[in-house]
């Protein structure tokens, strides 16, 4: 094992180094990304060259997703500016790096929506960060992935299209596992600063393409213990 300034993850910067050194981290460590690395090798359809413009925002977009979940203090965010940064999906009110985490970050800031409650497969009001990420973690042991598939516009303005994919190999809500893979198609626009820090991110996508493959199957009986992946373990993009 080398030393912390000796580790890298090849798709996503600032986990180590000197610049890392008095990063807390919301679990007291970096994240190990080595699980859905291995799932993102195997299953993306894109190769980008080294330093090509789509290359760097697929590292944009990991380190960000990365920063926001790990990183306990906005100051040690590296791949954004915490102190103008906004996110909105499909159209809805833009949420600051606080409101992300009030609502409880990750999934439930990822699949917000104005459908009626009754009609909500995965209902972000009734979540926290904690019961979400066990949920989604159970569901997709060896991560949700994510491929940049097409950048359309560089910096300042960044658009770009997206797959997140996953296999369904835990129970969802009761729902048994179908071992099938489960794919998320979407679009994003980031605007970035002279720094390439990002300030603004805008997502649309249909959020059933996600969940609608997860409630096939008739719900068992009973759920049973959900057995729940390490915490520490990165386990999105």
């Amino acid at each position: 094992m080398g030393s912390p300034s000796e580790k890298r993850d090849k798709y996503r910067s600032f986990m180590y180094g000197d610049g890392e050194k008095n990063t807390k981290w919301v679990f007291g460590a970096p994240p190990n990304y080595d699980v859905v690395n291995k799932l993102f090798e195997q299953g993306r359809t894109k190769i980008w060259p080294s330093g090509s413009l789509e290359e760097k925002v697929q590292n944009l977009v990991k380190t960000m997703e990365m920063e926001l979940f790990h990183k306990a203090n906005p100051q040690d965010y590296k791949s954004i500016d915490a102190t103008k940064y906004t996110s909105s999906v499909n159209g809805r009110k833009p949420l600051t790096v606080e409101g992300k985490r009030e609502i409880g970050g990750g999934y439930n800031a990822f699949l917000q929506t104005s459908l009626p409650e009754m009609m909500r497969l995965y209902d972000p009001a009734k979540e926290t960060k904690e019961s979400s990420n066990q949920l989604f973690t159970t569901t997709f042991p060896r991560g949700f992935a994510l491929e940049v598939l097409q950048v359309y516009s560089g910096p300042p303005v960044i658009t770009y299209k997206f797959r997140h994919w996953a296999y369904m190999e835990g129970p969802f809500k009761g729902h048994p596992p179908t071992g099938e893979l489960v794919e998320l198609f979407g679009f994003a626009i980031f605007e970035v600063d002279e720094q390439m820090r990002i300030i603004k991110v805008e997502y649309f996508f249909d959020r059933g393409e996600l969940l609608a493959p997860l409630i096939k199957g008739s719900k068992l009986q009973s759920a049973g213990e959900l057995q729940v992946g390490c915490p520490v373990l990165g386990n999105t993009a």
